[in-house]
């Protein structure tokens, strides 16, 4: 047996034993969260089946947005775009309707103000110098990058010490939600939406350097066993790669099914508050002072078990999707590269990352992809400064460099 085919016997076995251990441990959270509630379990497994999604489809945020300020690839951001106009067409019927089985369904509304542009800007920062914005960290931890977890942790610090402040932020300039369907109907905010982002794909792909072709996932060949490259029919669709356009159908007919069982959009943010509040309540932290923590969703949140809390279980449940992922792919790896410099920009990465997501209400997933989505003003100015404050940062590095 040659050296290159022990190496892919070793990945292999080792992707079969993480997949064995995965599934078992998909299965029994399914059940034991069940004590929380049918609607636990239900959205644990649409958490699974969005962080599997975002690892076949190689989908990401951040890092369209990098390929574009920097190599004019507006693959990414075309599939941004047919997410966005999907997620579009399936909410507006759910939340026109506004209750599904007598729970309130409700879009991810949020003010237009100076607190969020700031927040917006400084999440778009974060996410280039962490190296991923929320889903894409917890998708990487899932997939064995170990640094991600700097990320990560230094996200929920952010968020957590943006709360404490959250008073401060409160008292700048701000307006009541603005959501297109309040003065157009359903009908013609879904139309102003949609024609939005039909003239944004026709700019991406004139101003995209190369012919548009289909996401290369040569990279990735090299870490699996040739028969896994090859894959068609189920095959395919079990072990991935997907394109980029699957990823986003995919991924839009999840976010509407977790708005009709949780009856809110997909957070992830939120979730990693309630890891830090939780984790400061054991370091002895008390809430009594906090004006934000009074709030009855935070005090539920504080009161419960971060398994009751929904977008700390799709969090969780993202994670081990992303690790069933790359272990049906045959290429899970355990790797760890993080050089002191590198440990500092990704720590730097998460708390912006942090801070500014609770700012602005939310990140790509809740204040971009859910704001948008549920027709609301405030997505689209989200992305804006978060897309300034991304070409900045890649502007800095850029000159660090040299280039």
């Amino acid at each position: 047996m040659s050296l290159s085919q022990r190496t892919e016997y070793s990945q292999g076995f080792r992707s079969s034993m993480v997949l064995a251990i995965t599934l078992g441990l998909v299965v029994l959270s399914t059940v034991a969260l069940s004590v929380y509630g049918w609607r636990q379990s239900i959205l644990f497994i649409l958490g699974i089946g969005l962080g599997l999604t975002l690892h076949h489809a190689r989908f990401g945020f951040s890092s369209a947005y990098r390929k574009w300020w920097l190599q004019r690839d507006g693959r990414g951001l075309l599939a941004q775009c047919l997410l966005l106009g999907l997620a579009t067409l399936l909410f507006a019927p759910v939340l026109a309707i506004g209750e599904v089985a007598g729970e309130t369904i409700r879009g991810a509304l949020a003010p237009v103000g100076i607190a969020g542009m700031l927040g917006a800007f400084l999440f778009g920062i974060g996410m280039q110098l962490g190296g991923g914005c929320g889903c894409g960290t917890l998708a990487g931890f899932g997939q064995g990058n170990l640094s991600t977890l700097v990320t990560i942790l230094t996200f929920c610090l952010g968020s957590f010490l943006a709360s404490l402040t959250r008073p401060f932020w409160a008292q700048l300039p701000s307006w009541p939600p603005i959501a297109w369907n309040e003065s157009l109907g359903w009908v013609g905010g879904v139309t102003l939406q949609l024609t939005l982002l039909g003239i944004l794909a026709g700019v991406i792909i004139c101003f995209n350097r190369d012919p548009l072709q289909p996401e290369d996932h040569s990279p990735q060949k090299k870490l699996v066993p040739a028969h896994d490259t090859d894959e068609r029919g189920l095959m395919k669709i079990i072990r991935g790669p997907w394109s980029l356009a699957t990823g986003a159908v995919v991924l839009a007919l999840l976010a509407c099914l977790t708005l009709i069982v949780s009856g809110q959009p997909w957070r992830i943010t939120w979730g990693f508050l309630v890891w830090a509040a939780h984790a400061a309540q054991k370091l002895g932290w008390q809430p009594d002072q906090s004006p934000f923590w009074q709030s009855e969703p935070a005090q539920y949140a504080l009161n419960h078990s971060i398994f009751a809390d929904v977008s700390s279980v799709m969090n969780i449940g993202l994670i081990l999707g992303a690790i069933l992922g790359a272990a049906l792919a045959g290429r899970f790896t355990v790797r760890l590269v993080l050089s002191w410099p590198d440990a500092l920009m990704r720590g730097m990465g998460g708390f912006m990352m942090g801070f500014g997501a609770l700012l602005s209400f939310g990140c790509n997933v809740s204040a971009f992809l859910g704001g948008i989505a549920s027709l609301s003003i405030h997505g689209w100015l989200w992305i804006v400064f978060a897309l300034f404050g991304s070409w900045l940062c890649l502007q800095f590095q850029g000159q660090l460099k040299g280039e």
